[in-house]
């Protein structure tokens, strides 16, 4: 499933939604595996540009 893109949008998904549960930890592994998945995208993607602003917000 992880060549699937849907795949990754899922973990995109989880990300957000355990940071409003407050689980940041959770959250943290959501968006490093998304990043994961689109280490070889095209870094001007706005999706991707995206997550990463978010995920730099929870360091």
């Amino acid at each position: 499933m992880a060549n699937e893109p849907i795949a990754a949008l899922a973990h995109l998904g989880l990300a957000p939604a355990n940071v409003l549960q407050g689980d940041n930890l959770k959250a943290k592994a959501a968006y490093q595996d998304f990043l994961a998945l689109w280490e070889d995208a095209d870094p001007d993607i706005p999706i991707l540009i995206a997550a990463k602003s978010e995920y730099a917000k929870l360091k």
